[in-house]
């Protein structure tokens, strides 16, 4: 059984790796979020955050990516491994409650599994 944590090994944090990922990601859209899946070499999946300051003050943005690094720790065992992933937060994201949050977050990770 995989741990249920959350560390450096599993976040995308070089720019230029979010580069690399936006120029050769693959899209999937929800009504509040865009995620972004590429196929990386180091064999383990990782998660990378962007939410903009059209999102809300900074508590919101703050609040939406704690939320999506929770709903990422509990269900990375079924996303595909050796991918890099990337959720992108739409304005109006930070209207959402929390459960709202994780059911667009489920419809994602549906359509990631697919491709």
């Amino acid at each position: 059984m995989e741990r249920a944590t959350f560390g450096k090994q599993e976040r995308v944090r070089k720019r230029r790796d979010y580069l690399t990922i936006y120029q050769q990601g693959v899209r999937e859209h929800s009504g509040h979020f865009i995620c972004l899946t590429c196929r990386n070499p180091s064999g383990i999946r990782r998660l990378g955050l962007t939410v903009g300051k059209k999102v809300g003050t900074a508590v919101q943005r703050n609040r939406i990516k704690r939320l999506i690094r929770e709903f990422y720790r509990l269900h990375k065992q079924r996303l595909p491994a050796s991918r890099d992933i990337v959720i992108m937060a739409k304005s109006r994201a930070a209207s959402l409650s929390n459960s709202e949050i994780r059911k667009e977050l489920e419809m994602l990770l549906v359509k990631i599994k697919d491709e």
